[in-house]
């Protein structure tokens, strides 16, 4: 996926999870848009280079919108709004083998209680639903997720459970925005309960993929499938 121009800065500041005050190279000090409610641990270290887009739309509050971050000499790619499509551009243009085979692909339907999917896939096999994670905490090479308590993802977790059990085909789908990552596991110090309801998805016929993404101020792709640790 080709990203927008974009805009070089300096991050001064995160907060308020959806703010963030950055100066520009121009000398310019401004507020954005944080498209990530996580805690962003390691991602939002004040001086930490940034890359931001900008937002063409006359009745947006904040323009310009946070998309990348320098971390341990790389870039990393926080917007949570990004992995959706990326997703389904890998399966689309053949990267992810293993959702290969349907014949649809429809993107936030409502499933369960009062959930979405994320994306759904139809075939000749029958349907499966993908729900997409974004990764963005990496500790001694090892991608962890979530990197903060997350009541949404663990109800995702359970909804999952009930989609299997009606005979359909559920997938928990991690992507990593970032290259330093060589397996994927849950971040139990940090979420035990989501850890827990992820091992008992795995036991109970959830499938859990995970994808390392190419990140550079000019693209954003997925590469490579990561190993699921748990």
């Amino acid at each position: 996926m080709r990203l927008p121009p974009l805009e070089a800065g300096t991050l001064i500041k995160r907060y308020k999870r959806f703010l963030a005050d950055v100066l520009l190279e121009d000398g310019t000090a401004v507020t954005a848009h944080c498209p990530n409610t996580g805690s962003m641990s390691g991602c939002a270290t004040p001086g930490s280079r940034v890359l931001l887009s900008r937002s063409l739309s006359p009745g947006r509050k904040y323009p310009l919108g946070w998309e990348l971050v320098e971390a341990e000499g790389l870039w990393v790619g926080i917007n949570t709004a990004l992995p959706n499509r990326l997703v389904r551009e890998a399966i689309e243009d053949g990267t992810v083998a293993e959702l290969q085979g349907y014949t649809s692909i429809r993107p936030e339907i409502p499933y369960g209680e009062h959930s979405r999917i994320d994306l759904l896939l139809d075939g000749p096999s029958g349907q499966c639903f993908v729900e997409i994670k974004n990764v963005t905490l990496v500790e001694n090479g090892r991608a962890l997720f979530p990197d903060a308590v997350s009541t949404r993802g663990q109800k995702h977790l359970q909804e999952l459970m009930k989609v299997v059990r009606t005979g359909h085909r559920g997938v928990i789908f991690f992507t990593v925005q970032r290259g330093d990552s060589t397996s994927v596991s849950p971040a139990d110090l940090i979420d035990q309960e989501y850890g827990r309801l992820l091992r008992l998805a795995l036991e109970n016929g959830v499938e859990a993929l995970a994808y390392q993404a190419l990140v550079t101020p000019t693209e954003v792709r997925l590469t490579k499938r990561l190993p699921v640790i748990v």
